[in-house]
């Protein structure tokens, strides 16, 4: 088992957002948690990314229990996060943003093998390595910062709201990202609101509601479920 979430409980100060939640993701699995606007798929996110500290429950990565390890040394076990903000810096290049990525990594010639990596996988990053992050387009600057995720060589990557705000073309292009780096053999956790889309392309997937897991299976079994096709998918 790569990760698994035991009975997790988490929050903001006295307000708990997370109750009792249990995940768990193999290798090479493309995973998603869905549900509706406040239910804690970002906060179950970040509490496993370390940005939060759980009030309860256990978090294990590799075997290892990470539970309360801080954001750093949780990049360090392997796990990257991608988070909806995507914290660019916008007055540098994509190639320096990249770089940034790669902090936890001092070896220069590590660092440059994993840029080639990024560059083979979006070739568009290259094409525009020395383009300011703030001038690029809403969809680069996502697979920009998917790409930044990536510099750190994870055995997981969390991807919290790609397609947020994007236009239907550009939602597409940054499901092909991820559909490359699934394909590359990255192992992905992936929150989404485009449920219809996500409950597509996912191995498997969690509904999430009011803070707890309400339903979860292989992704085409929600996809049919009743509850979830009236609920989260309109029909």
């Amino acid at each position: 088992m790569l990760l698994e979430v035991k009975n997790l409980d988490a929050g903001y100060g006295y307000l708990q957002i997370l109750r009792s939640v249990s995940l768990n993701i193999e290798k090479g699995e493309y995973v998603c948690i869905v549900g509706p606007n406040g239910a804690g798929k970002s906060t179950t996110m970040k509490t496993i990314a370390g940005l939060i500290s759980p009030m309860g429950g256990s978090i294990f990565f590799n075997g290892e229990n990470i539970t309360g390890l801080p954001a750093s040394q949780i990049t360090k076990k392997g796990i990257s996060f991608v988070s909806e903000e995507l914290n660019l810096f916008v007055n540098m290049t994509v190639q320096e943003n990249l770089y940034m990525g790669a902090y936890i990594i001092k070896d220069k010639k590590v660092q440059n093998e994993r840029l080639d990596f990024v560059f083979s996988l979006f070739p568009r990053l290259a094409e525009r390595k020395y383009q300011l992050a703030g001038t690029m387009s809403g969809g680069e600057r996502k697979m920009l910062a998917i790409g930044r995720g990536m510099m750190s060589d994870p055995k997981l990557l969390l991807v919290d709201e790609p397609s947020f705000g994007l236009a239907p073309q550009l939602v597409a292009n940054v499901f092909e990202s991820l559909d490359i780096l699934i394909k590359a053999g990255v192992t992905i956790l992936l929150v989404e609101q485009n449920v219809t889309k996500t409950l597509t392309v996912t191995d498997r997937g969690y509904i999430l509601e009011n803070g707890k897991v309400g339903l979860e299976g292989k992704s085409h079994d929600l996809a049919g479920d009743p509850y979830v096709r009236k609920v989260f998918l309109g029909v």
